[in-house]
């Protein structure tokens, strides 16, 4: 375990270390990880389990994209794939897994199989902090725990293939057993971690939905397309705009930051561009920080989930995101990512 100290903030960070392959097979060994819901993370989560030696089963209805994809994973029905009822019986650490519009819904059916001494582990704060919307309150002789990755479940499986392993978060709600910490963190190194830091399930619901309507995707596409649009109006060509806007970004600039922050992506580039990112930050600062702020105040109602338990509960929900999907792939802005992407020396064939 390592101390990270930042000013007068000190947090204890759990690596991988910490976790070893025996002392997990020690924590997990007696247990069947019942992983509900086949998503990106229940995928992700569930193959780097099987992976490293846990015993996992999976539980999704029969039909439909998420069980081929179960099939074509190597679950095998009557062994390691079930209908979700059947699985969560089975388990005895549920890995509750579907949408949070999906947890809602399906809840009435699986609250009575949660028997005393099994663990319900969440990847998301939503349905517990939000429990007078979504219904979900745990039996209180049961584990509630959570491990949720900083990134997509196929970011997880790919991190966990190439060696590597990525950050998340971990909560514990309620420990009935003794053995919740024990059983979140030996999960965490299980599905891919490379370090865990400790938080609860309030704050990890209200920092991510703010996180992913902001910088992580709405934000940040939103100053994307305003400056390619500006770009465009000005005479720029869509090639020129896409690179100065995103193709730079992605390809050049954020690696540097990932790599040793944003002083060193700085001191790697122009003077000039050094002076004018220096001088215009605060600007872009101020002007959106109090969108933030109402973003912030948004989720911590409850007004965010809220909106998403309506809209994601519909039948024609998924009907209405392909729509809305489809417009922004056929926008102008995406259209000529889609070639400056082509034209990318790996694409063809001759990148050195």
């Amino acid at each position: 375990m390592r101390e990270i100290k930042i000013g007068d903030t000190v947090e204890s960070c759990v690596e991988r270390s910490d976790y070893p392959p025996e002392r997990i097979k020690k924590i997990l060994g007696d247990e069947t990880v019942a992983v509900i819901g086949y998503g990106v993370q229940g995928k992700g989560q569930s193959l780097n389990m099987r992976d490293n030696g846990v015993k996992v089963i999976v539980g999704q209805r029969k039909g439909g994209k998420a069980y081929d994809a179960c099939l074509a994973d190597g679950w095998k029905p009557g062994e390691t794939l079930f209908d979700v009822e059947e699985a969560v019986k089975r388990g005895t650490i549920v890995q509750y897994l579907l949408s949070d519009a999906g947890q809602k819904e399906m809840w009435p059916k699986i609250k009575p199989l949660l028997t005393a001494g099994k663990a319900l582990y969440f990847s998301h704060g939503f349905s517990i902090v939000f429990a007078d919307q979504t219904g979900v309150v745990p039996p209180k002789d049961i584990d509630v725990i959570l491990v949720a990755p900083k990134g997509s479940g196929t970011t997880v499986r790919r991190h966990f293939l190439e060696g590597r392993g990525i950050n998340s978060s971990f909560a514990i709600h309620q420990d009935a057993t003794g053995k919740a910490r024990d059983r979140a963190l030996a999960l965490g190194i299980a599905i891919g971690s490379g370090y865990l830091f400790e938080t609860t399930f309030k704050k990890e619901v209200v920092s991510d939905l703010t996180g992913e309507r902001g910088v992580l995707m709405g934000a940040i596409y939103g100053l994307w397309l305003a400056q390619y649009e500006v770009l465009r109006e000005h005479g720029h060509s869509p090639s020129e705009a896409f690179n100065e806007t995103v193709e730079e970004a992605t390809q050049s600039l954020y690696p540097l930051i990932a790599e040793k922050g944003m002083d060193w992506m700085y001191a790697n580039c122009s003077t000039t561009a050094q002076r004018g990112a220096l001088d215009w930050f605060k600007k872009f600062r101020d002007a959106s920080k109090p969108t933030f702020e109402a973003l912030y105040k948004s989720v911590e109602t409850g007004e965010e989930t809220r909106r998403v338990l309506d809209s994601c509960g519909k039948a024609d929900y998924r009907q209405q995101l392909e729509k809305e999907l489809k417009e922004v792939a056929e926008s102008e802005m995406w259209r000529a990512g889609k070639e400056v992407r082509s034209l990318r020396p790996e694409r063809q064939g001759d990148g050195k």
